[in-house]
């Protein structure tokens, strides 16, 4: 299988909202992905009320640079990630974003078949340190073990 086959079978493993941000970015040259990512970053959400409430039980994701704290509800069968990312961190904060949006609504196994590597999907490491790639990398596994843990429960 060529490399473009395989790229095409991983962004079809995505959610559909998710595949339709990938195909956007990566119809962008480098520079306008990181405008992209900085757009996304101010688009992230408050937590609600309740959740700002209990803040201290979201799950941080220790491998982020950044501050970043994540909580997942499963309701009628449909994902809903929050996320608590400081905006003195866009780069965190609008990957953060893509994910939310791109996942709102989608089943666990949807989220749980998207590739690992959607951050290179993306055309991320073109854009951004590889230490902060690894923090990307990082927040998508949280993400998915706490599908996991839902889904169980």
């Amino acid at each position: 299988m060529d490399t473009d086959a395989i790229t095409l079978s991983k962004i079809e493993r995505c959610p559909p909202a998710l595949q339709q941000i990938v195909e956007d970015f990566r119809a962008a040259a480098p520079r306008e992905r990181l405008d992209y990512l900085l757009e996304y970053a101010y688009s992230l959400p408050d937590l609600p009320p309740d959740l700002l409430a209990r803040r201290d039980q979201m799950e941080q994701v220790h491998e982020c640079q950044s501050p970043v704290f994540l909580f997942t509800e499963v309701k009628a069968g449909a994902v809903h990630f929050f996320l608590d990312v400081p905006m003195e961190s866009p780069t965190v904060r609008g990957y953060a974003a893509i994910l939310a949006e791109g996942f709102a609504g989608a089943t666990p196994a949807q989220v749980l078949q998207t590739p690992d590597d959607i951050h290179v999907l993306l055309g991320l490491p073109e854009v951004i340190t590889p230490q902060r790639v690894r923090g990307l990398h990082a927040l998508l596994q949280y993400m998915k073990k706490q599908v996991l843990r839902q889904s169980a429960g």
